[in-house]
C-alpha cells in the first residue's frame, strides 16, 4: 500500500478526530475555516483510502465485569497451522486482539476474563484445546495508558 499524502486540512482533520472521534464535522469545519461539506468529503476520502479505519465506542471491560486482562503467547508446534488456529481463536469472544508475530511466539493474543478462574477456564478449555503447541500467559495488572500514534512530521497540525 502506498503511503497517502496529506495536506494541511487533512492533517487538521486527523488531529481533531484523534482527539475526539465524536467531534461534529461542523465544529471541525469552523476550526479549519471551511464548509461542513468539505470536512465530510475529506473524511470520506480518508476512509476510502484506508487512513481512517473506523470510529469506535470504547467500553470499559471492568464495567462489563471483565476484571482480568491477559496476553497469551502461542508457540505453535506447526506454524503452518496459524490460519486454522487464528480462525478458531476468532470464535472466542473474550479474545479482543490476535497478532501474528516474530520472535518467541507465533501468535500473540489479548484476552479479557471476568476473574482468574474464568481466565483458567478460557486457557484450559478453549485456547489450549485449539493450539497445537504451547501457550504462555502474562496477566496485566493495570493499563497505564493507551493512545493514538502521533501524526508524523509530514502532518504537523495544530
Amino acid at each position: 500500500m502506498t503511503r497517502p499524502q496529506f495536506d494541511r486540512l487533512d492533517c487538521r482533520i486527523l488531529h481533531q478526530l484523534a482527539l475526539n472521534a465524536r467531534k461534529p464535522f461542523l465544529e471541525i469545519a469552523r476550526m479549519c475555516n471551511v464548509s461542513g461539506a468539505a470536512i465530510h468529503q475529506r473524511v470520506q476520502k480518508l476512509q476510502a483510502s484506508g487512513v481512517i479505519k473506523g470510529f469506535e465506542t470504547e467500553i470499559s471491560p471492568e464495567a462489563l465485569g471483565y476484571d482480568t486482562c491477559a496476553y497469551v503467547g502461542l508457540l505453535l508446534s506447526d506454524p503452518s497451522q496459524s490460519d486454522v488456529v487464528t480462525e478458531q481463536i476468532g470464535r472466542i469472544p473474550e479474545v479482543t486482539e490476535c497478532h501474528l508475530t516474530t520472535g518467541k511466539y507465533d501468535i500473540m493474543l489479548k484476552i479479557y476474563a471476568r476473574n482468574n478462574s474464568h481466565l483458567l477456564e478460557l486457557l484450559h478449555d478453549r485456547i489450549q484445546s485449539i493450539v497445537p503447541g504451547r501457550t504462555e500467559t502474562l496477566i496485566s495488572f493495570k493499563e497505564e495508558f493507551r493512545r493514538q500514534l502521533p501524526l508524523d512530521e509530514n502532518c504537523n497540525a495544530e
